[in-house]
C-alpha cells in the first residue's frame, strides 16, 4: 500500500499544498494553513452516472419547464422563472429585505402545489412563523429545517425532495468536515459546492442568501459567483422603502433586468412602472433624467444646489457618480459661463436611487445650470444624453425604452441627442427635441421657452 499523503488547505483562499507553512503562498494570510482530514466524507449521496448522449440529441421542446415564482418581477429578472436544477444567489446588505422577499416567494410556490423547503440559520421556526403571520402569508404549507448544519439541510432536502430549497443564509451554514468558522471563504466555498451538486442531482432549484460587505461586494470568495448559475442583487434605500432587484450573471436568461419593489407593512409590493421619481414639474435646480437601469428605463429627478462661497469650494454628491458630476459641472461652467468652479456644488438623485447611466449627463448639466440662474427647466420635460467634454450631446442609446419611461411618468417632451435614431413605430406620443450641443439644451436659462 502506498504512503498516505497529507494535505494542507488554506482556510481563506482554499489553496491546497503538500506541506504546512505559516503563511499561505496564494493569498498571503498568516496562520490560515491547516491539515485537511484525509478521505473526508462528502456531503450527500452520490449515484454513479453512466455515459449520456450529446446535448445536440435533445429533441426540440424537451426542455424542462421553468417554475414560476408568482412574482412577475422576479420571473422577468430570472428570464422566465426558476430553472429546475439551478442555483440562484441573492446578494444584498443585511436588513434590506432578502428574507422577506424569499418568504413571500416560498408562500406563493407552496400555494401553487409545489413543495418548498426553507432552511434558516438566522431565524428559528417560531420567528419565521411570526414573520409570515405579520405579512399575512400562509406558512402552513412551507417546510422548515434549521439551516446551520449543511448535513441536516441536505438530509431534509433528500427526504422531502422539494421543488425549491431556500438557504438563509450562506454566512450561517457550516460543513462539519471543514474546520473553519461559518461565513469564512473555506466554509462558503465548500457549502456552495455541496449545494450545487445537490441541485444538479435532485433537479431542485436552490436559492441562496448572501450578504455583502461595506464596500458593496459579495461576502466570501469570488469563486462562489462562478459556481452558481444566477446572481441577483437586492439593493435599496432603507429610509424610502424603495428596493431594486437587479439580475447579474444569468446562465439561463438575459443579464441586466431590473424589478422595483416597495417595502411596506405587508411586505414587498412590486412597482411595475418603476419608482416614479420624476415628473418634469420641478423647481430651479431640478431636472428629470430618463436613465437606463439594466434593460429598463425610469424617470428620476436629478437635483443640484449651487452656493457661492469665499473659501474652498465643497463638492458633495449622493446617488450620482462623483467623477461624472464634476466633469459635467466643468463642461456646463465652460459652456454657460456661470463660474460654477468658484461655487459649492451639491448633487443628488430623488429617492436615494443610484444613477450611473451616462445618459443622465444632460439632466445633471441642466440641473446645475437651472440652480445657478434660478430658472426651472421647461415643464413636463425629460432629458437623455451624454455630455462630451466639448459640450456636444451624444446619443445615449435605448431611446425606445426612455420614451416609454417618459410617457409612463407623464412627460410630454424628451430632449435628446440629434444623432439618436428615429423612434420605432407605435412608440409613445412623446415629442422629441433633438439638440447637438449643450447650448441648445439650456437655451431657456435666460427665461426663454
Amino acid at each position: 500500500m502506498g504512503k498516505l499523503k497529507r494535505l494542507f488547505v488554506c482556510s481563506d483562499c482554499g489553496r491546497p499544498s503538500a506541506q504546512w507553512s505559516g503563511r499561505c503562498a496564494s493569498c498571503g494570510e498568516w496562520g490560515t494553513v491547516a491539515e485537511h482530514p484525509a478521505g473526508a466524507a462528502r456531503v450527500g449521496s452520490r449515484t454513479p452516472l453512466g455515459p449520456s448522449r450529446g446535448v445536440e440529441d435533445l429533441a426540440p421542446g424537451s426542455e424542462e419547464r421553468r417554475l414560476t415564482t408568482g412574482i412577475a418581477g422576479i420571473d422577468r429578472v430570472l428570464g422566465g422563472g426558476l430553472v429546475p436544477g439551478s442555483v440562484v444567489l441573492l446578494a444584498g446588505a443585511p436588513g434590506i429585505g432578502k428574507s422577506t422577499l424569499l418568504l413571500q416567494l416560498a408562500s406563493l410556490v407552496a400555494a401553487s402545489g409545489r413543495p418548498c423547503l426553507v432552511a434558516s440559520g438566522e431565524e428559528a421556526r417560531g420567528q419565521v412563523a411570526l414573520r409570515a403571520r405579520r405579512l399575512g402569508l400562509d406558512g402552513s404549507s412551507i417546510a422548515f429545517v434549521p439551516g446551520r448544519d449543511l448535513e441536516d439541510v441536505v438530509a431534509a432536502a433528500e427526504s422531502t425532495n422539494p421543488s425549491v430549497l431556500i438557504v438563509d443564509s450562506l454566512q450561517t451554514i457550516r460543513r462539519s468536515d471543514v474546520d473553519t468558522p461559518p461565513g469564512g471563504p473555506g466554509q462558503a466555498r465548500a457549502c456552495v459546492d455541496a449545494l450545487v451538486g445537490l441541485a444538479k442531482q435532485r433537479r431542485m432549484a436552490i436559492l441562496l442568501v448572501g450578504h455583502v460587505t461595506k464596500s458593496g461586494d459579495l461576502a466570501g470568495p469570488r469563486t462562489i459567483e462562478h459556481a452558481v448559475d444566477v446572481v441577483l442583487s437586492f439593493d435599496g434605500e432603507p429610509h424610502t422603502g424603495l428596493r431594486v432587484l437587479t439580475g447579474g450573471k444569468n446562465r439561463f436568461g438575459p443579464e441586466g433586468e431590473v424589478a422595483w419593489f416597495h417595502m411596506g407593512e405587508d411586505g414587498l409590493a412590486e412597482r411595475e412602472g418603476g419608482p416614479g421619481l420624476g415628473d418634469g414639474s420641478g423647481e430651479p435646480g431640478c431636472a428629470t433624467a430618463l436613465a437606463l437601469a439594466g434593460r429598463r428605463a425610469l424617470a428620476v429627478e436629478i437635483q443640484a444646489l449651487v452656493v457661492g462661497t469665499d473659501g474652498p469650494a465643497r463638492r458633495q454628491v449622493a446617488g450620482l457618480d462623483p467623477r461624472r458630476f464634476h466633469i459635467v459641472a466643468a463642461v456646463a461652467d465652460q459652456v454657460a459661463g456661470l463660474r460654477l468652479m468658484r461655487a459649492e456644488l451639491f448633487g443628488t438623485s430623488a429617492g436615494g436611487l443610484r444613477v450611473d447611466d451616462p445618459g443622465a449627463d444632460l439632466a445633471m448639466a441642466v440641473s446645475l445650470v437651472s440652480a445657478s440662474v434660478g430658472v426651472p427647466p421647461p415643464p413636463s420635460t425629460g432629458f437623455a444624453g451624454e455630455v462630451a467634454l466639448t459640450g456636444a450631446i451624444r446619443p445615449a442609446g435605448g431611446l425606445a425604452l426612455r420614451i416609454s419611461a417618459a410617457a409612463a411618468a407623464g412627460l410630454g417632451t424628451l430632449v435628446c441627442a440629434e444623432g439618436e435614431p428615429a423612434p420605432p413605430r407605435g412608440a409613445a406620443p412623446v415629442r422629441l427635441v433633438r439638440v447637438k450641443h449643450l447650448r441648445q439644451a439650456i437655451s431657456w436659462r435666460a427665461g426663454k421657452p
